[in-house]
């Protein structure tokens, strides 16, 4: 899996290429999530468009990554949920955990 993160402003945006199916996927994005956060003050969205599958370590690690920004007084925002991950969400009670959005434009708005 490769992450890559871009600016849109004063919003980053971390984008997953490929599924987090394993610990060291979960650590890689974790890694780079908190990284973000240390420089954005919690202003950065989990683009989750090419994100196809994400397993209990992948889940933990948003878990891990959401109490981290709800520490500084945010959520977590996802955009480009597939229907799977929603599912996977919702299935394991985690939806309300995340703000959710279509695109990352309605995402990096949302901080307006």
């Amino acid at each position: 899996m490769r992450i890559e993160t871009n600016r849109h402003g004063a919003v980053s945006v971390v984008r997953p290429d490929g599924p987090v199916i394993n610990g060291d996927d979960a650590a890689l994005l974790k890694n780079e999530a908190f990284s973000v956060l240390g420089e954005t003050l919690g202003r950065f969205v989990i683009d989750t468009t090419e994100m196809t599958f994400v397993d209990s370590c992948g889940l933990e690690a948003l878990v891990d990554i959401t109490d981290e920004v709800g520490a500084g007084g945010h959520q977590l925002k996802l955009c480009g949920v597939s229907e799977t991950l929603r599912e996977i969400l919702m299935l394991t009670g985690l939806t309300s955990k995340f703000q959710q959005y279509e695109d990352v434009q309605s995402a990096v708005r949302s901080f307006l």
